[in-house]
This record gives C-alpha cells, sequence and structure tokens, in this order.
C-alpha cells in the first residue's frame, strides 16, 4: 500500500509525496512485466495446443484420438496442480513460472523437428501433451501465488480480473488463430510459434524484481529443518506433509473452505452439463437456420462455433467490468462470488429453457459474464485469506478440485441425457447449483486470516470484496472438433 505522510507541508510532504509515487510505479511496473510475459506465453501455447488438436482430428478421424489427446492434455495438470502448489510455497515462484515455459519450448521444439523430418507420430504428440499439461500444473500455482507478493493487497481484485480479461481475449484469439494456420501453414512451423511466444514471457516474467519480503519468506521455506534427511526419499514425504497441511489449513478456515468447496461443486454441478452442449445443438436446433445479417448459421459446427463465442465474449466482458467498475464497488468478495454462482445457475437453466437459437446465444453470453464475476473475487479471496507460505498449496488444490469435478459431473450428466431431454439435463444443473450460491450469500468474508494471525495488519488489510477456464476452453474445443469429425466422416 502507499506509504503516508502526517506532514502536511515542506519536506516531509514532499518525500511522503514521493514515496507514493515511486511505490505505485514499482508495483505498476512488477504487474505490467508478469501479465504482459503471461499474455505472451498463454497466447502461443493456446495456439499450439488447438493447432495440435486439430491436427489430429483432421489426420486421425477417430473419438479414440481425441479422447486421448484430451486425456493426456488436461489429466496431469489436475494431479500435478497438488504438488505445484506446495512447490509454489517452498521455492522461488518467479523460477516456478519461468522454468515450465523453458521446458515446454525445449519439448515442443524437438516435436517441431521430428514433423520437419518425418519421425513424429501421434505416441509422440501424447507424450509432448503430457509434458505440456504437467508443466501447466506447476505455472498455475506459481503464477495464482507470486500475485499477491508484488500486488498490493487493496489492488488484488483488479489484478485479478486483468488477468481474467487476457485468458477470454485469449480463448476468442487462439482457437481463431490456430484454425487459419493449420490450413496454410505445416504443424512443425505452427509449433515454432510457442517457442517464440514462450522466450517473450520468459524474458519479461525475468525482470521482475522481487520483493525482500517475499525472498526472505522464500529462502525460510526452503530451509530443510534440522534432523530432517535431504534424501529423495526424505523428500517426497515432505512434499505429502505439505499437502496435508495445505487440505488442512484449507478446511479450518471457513473462507477458504467455503470457496474451493463452491468452486469444484459448481464445476460439478453447472459446468459438466454444459459440456453437453454438442448433444444439445445437434438434438434441438439440427435443421433451424439463424441469419444474423452478417452471417447465416447453418450447420451444426457453424452454431457450435457461435455458441464458444458468445461465451468467451461474456467471459471478456465480465472481466472488463471486474476490473473497472467491480474493483471499484465491491467490498465483500464472498458476495459477489454467491451472486456470480447464482447467476451461472440461472444462466445454465436459461441455456436449456430458451425458446430459440438467439434467445440462446444472449444467454450463454450472460453465462459467460456470469462466469468472470466469480473468477475474479475467489482469486481474491484465496490469496487474502492465505498466509504468505500456504498460498501456493491453496490454489494447487482448488485446482485439482475444480479440474477433476468437471470429468466427474460428465460420468453423471452424460448418462443422464440419454433418458431425459436434453434441455432437461442444463436445467437440472442449473437449479441444483443455486443452493451453493445461496449457501455462500450467507458466508459473508471478514476479515481475512493473514490479518488474524499477524502476517498482514488491519490497515493494510484489503476492503471486503480459477481456474477452470483452462479446462473449460479444452472441453469447448473438443466438442468443436468431435464436430467436424462427424461432419467429415458424413462427407
Amino acid at each position: 500500500m502507499p506509504v503516508t505522510s502526517d506532514v502536511v507541508d515542506g519536506p516531509g510532504a514532499y518525500a511522503g509525496a514521493m514515496s507514493n509515487e515511486e511505490a505505485d510505479a514499482a508495483w505498476i511496473r512488477r504487474v505490467a512485466l508478469l501479465l504482459i510475459g503471461q499474455a505472451f506465453s498463454l497466447l502461443g501455447s493456446s495456439i499450439v495446443q488447438y493447432a495440435i488438436w486439430w491436427w489430429i482430428v483432421l489426420q486421425t478421424r477417430t473419438g479414440s484420438a481425441m479422447l486421448l489427446a484430451t486425456l493426456f492434455g488436461v489429466v496431469p495438470q489436475a494431479v500435478v496442480s497438488i504438488f505445484g502448489g506446495s512447490w509454489a510455497d517452498r521455492h522461488n515462484r518467479k523460477l516456478l513460472i519461468m522454468l515450465p515455459d523453458m521446458v515446454i519450448a525445449a519439448v515442443t521444439v524437438v516435436l517441431s523437428l521430428g514433423f520437419a523430418m518425418g519421425w513424429a507420430g501421434l505416441a509422440t504428440i501424447f507424450v509432448v501433451l503430457l509434458i505440456r499439461s504437467a508443466g501447466g500444473g506447476i505455472q498455475t500455482p506459481a503464477v495464482q501465488s507470486f500475485i499477491p507478493d508484488i500486488v498490493p493487497s487493496g489492488k488484488l481484485l483488479r489484478v485479478n480480473s486483468i488477468y481474467g480479461v487476457i485468458n477470454s481475449a485469449n480463448m476468442i484469439v487462439a482457437p481463431a488463430v490456430a484454425a487459419v494456420l493449420i490450413n496454410v501453414a505445416p504443424l512443425w512451423s505452427i509449433l515454432l510459434i510457442d517457442v517464440t511466444t514462450a522466450v517473450i514471457g520468459v524474458g519479461f516474467v525475468a525482470l521482475i524484481k522481487v520483493p525482500k519480503r517475499r525472498a526472505t519468506a522464500e529462502r525460510a521455506a526452503h530451509a530443510v529443518p534440522e534432523g530432517e534427511g535431504r534424501s529423495p526419499l526424505a523428500g517426497v514425504r515432505r512434499v505429502f506433509a505439505d499437502l496435508k497441511v495445505g487440505f488442512d489449513y484449507t478446511w479450518r478456515r471457513p473462507n477458504l473452505r467455503n470457496v474451493v468447496l463452491g468452486d469444484a461443486l459448481t464445476c460439478f454441478i453447472a459446468v459438466a452439463p454444459m459440456n453437453l452442449t454438442l448433444l444439445l445443438m445437434t438434438r434441438e436446433y439440427e435443421g433451424i437456420d439463424l441469419n444474423l445479417g452478417f452471417i447465416n448459421l447453418t450447420t451444426a459446427s457453424d452454431k457450435l462455433a457461435a455458441n464458444e463465442l458468445g461465451w468467451s465474449i461474456g467471459m471478456l466482458l465480465g472481466g472488463a467490468f471486474m476490473s473497472t467498475v467491480g474493483a471499484k464497488v465491491v467490498r465483500d468478495n464472498m458476495r459477489m462470488v454467491a451472486f456470480g454462482v447464482t447467476l451461472v445457475g440461472v444462466t445454465v437453466m436459461g441455456l436449456g429453457v430458451a425458446p430459440n437459437l438467439l434467445a440462446y446465444l444472449f444467454v450463454d453470453v450472460a453465462n459467460g459474464v456470469a462466469s468472470a464475476i466469480c473468477v475474479g473475487p475467489m482469486r481474491t479471496i484465496m490469496q487474502t485469506e492465505s498466509d504468505e507460505n500456504m498460498v501456493g498449496r491453496v490454489f494447487g488444490l482448488d485446482t485439482t478440485l475444480s479440474t477433476l469435478g468437471m470429468p466427474l459431473g460428465m460420468l453423471v450428466f452424460a448418462p443422464l441425457a440419454d433418458m431425459i431431454p436434453i434441455s432437461l439435463v442444463f436445467v437440472i444443473g442449473g437449479v441444483l447449483t443455486l443452493p451453493i450460491g445461496v449457501y455462500l450469500f450467507g458466508r459473508r468474508a471478514g476479515v481475512p486470516e493473514r490479518c488474524r494471525t499477524g502476517t498482514m495488519t488491519a490497515g493494510n488489510a484489503p476492503k471486503k470484496n480459477s481456474v477452470h477456464v483452462k479446462f473449460t476452453a479444452y472441453s469447448r474445443f473438443c466438442r468443436s472438433a468431435m464436430i467436424s469429425l462427424e461432419q467429415g466422416t458424413a462427407e
């Protein structure tokens, strides 16, 4: 927070003003470097990820290959995130942001050479997808844990919302760019885009000067307790001990427990049915054209693409709102999370009862806005309510539970969609989401735990105000890919 001075006039006032300006400039510079670096890194990674999946669709035309690509591209991140959170608390978070990008760039170069020389195949792709996904499991908790290290507590909601805007814009741009490139350029050359953006992203993050307080905390966390072994086995035991500590820590703190469980249950109940959009489009809107003037939606893939675009635009609008107006007016983050979750439930119901395709698309945009309203305040609560040496484990736990919630939800809702109308599945998912929002609304966010434990003072406590977006984007892409696959097979 900016340093204030009690001196009204004279040299003291000037020095105080200069201190304020220097402090503001310092944290803004750090945030700008991080966000620009992540914007490049995410864009290149997403373009290449989509391009790889499109290539698999075009080359194999099999659902099994797409299933394997999804498993290798998503599941490792969910598993590694548990450990990534622990590492983010014990080790240099800045380094944990940079290293995955460098490793991913290296394996992507190998894959590019493999395609250029003609020896790369599906097996090589799956290995690379696994490494890329595991890298995300390390980097994501590190980024979320690193943000409160370089951002004043009162600015966290705004920065988290801006980060959400970057993710949303990436979800709009990356698939479109990948679709164009896969038709005009060989895959080996497209892969080099990720290498270039990774180098740029690492360069920006490397310029960030971490505040001394965090550097001191890192050294203390990394130190091995006296009498404890330094063998690999001892290191493994420490990791699992960290996991238990992180779970117990989150469970004992009501605000953290409510947010993490609320996120996981929302993914399980509300987001999982939305992955059935493919069935909704083919069963409810097949043969129904929609002329928007500038484009005519006729095929299933056209309608599905419009659905994805509408949701992404909603996420972008919601993130922009939270980073501007929301950052100024939100005084209770928990109430905002509750409102967002409730709105998610209402809009999921709306998707099921929409009278026509045009109304469906408007509701889809509203659903994206609702999702964005949830994400920023959720991240802010986890950052402000967690001790500095525990925030990584909290984010790792949240990432794992929310990521696994969606496929587990599919195990329930997918068979149900074969027994009852698909629109009714959406209504059920939306209705069951409402109690989550109602429950969270009654859990007002009070003074952050860090204030009560002494790591944050009442003076610098923030005003009361994921991480499933990436997985949702993957799920949505897979639906689009399967539509293309079905149409290609029919032709």
